[in-house]
């Protein structure tokens, strides 16, 4: 068996190649995903005292074109932003916004009262107000002393 000397140079080459190999792949099949696939919108979620606010960036879709879906203690976001047709494809130097289907969905906490969820939109922002419940008020609770029974004990006699 030869021994063969360890060059941890080209072991990180390779690491390095494999990893500019699979972030290849990934990016090629973004620019796909720009004209006709599914993209999530960015969000920024808060909390107050009295509800929890969810900002969405929606920039180019109307309001009539987004859907928001609460179902099994979930939230979910599902709209289209189409590519305007006034310009021919063939003419854009750049597309970096994403284009097609947008899917977002949340898992609401059990203390959102999801019966009364508002949702606004303005200015390209999609903002969905979830109060929460009003909190049950702590309560004292009364102990009992256990009841005493008379419980009669027949002394046996003893033979003697």
């Amino acid at each position: 068996m030869a021994l063969i000397r360890w060059d941890p140079f080209r072991d990180m080459m390779t690491l390095r190649e494999k990893m500019n190999r699979l972030f290849d792949d990934t990016f090629k099949g973004e620019e796909r995903d720009l004209f006709g696939g599914t993209w999530a919108p960015s969000v920024d979620i808060y909390e107050t005292e009295s509800e929890l606010v969810l900002n969405a960036e929606i920039p180019g879709i109307k309001e009539e074109d987004i859907e928001v879906k609460i179902e099994d203690n979930s939230l979910t976001l599902h709209g289209e932003r189409k590519l305007e047709e006034e310009t021919n494809e063939e003419n854009y130097h750049r597309i970096e916004r994403s284009y097609g289907s947008l899917y977002r969905s949340f898992s609401l906490p059990h203390y959102i009262d999801q019966e009364k969820i508002k949702a606004e939109h303005d200015n390209g922002v999609l903002r969905i107000h979830m109060p929460k419940k009003p909190e049950l008020k702590p309560r004292s609770v009364k102990i009992l002393k256990p009841e005493k029974t008379k419980v009669a004990v027949k002394k046996s006699k003893s033979k003697k």
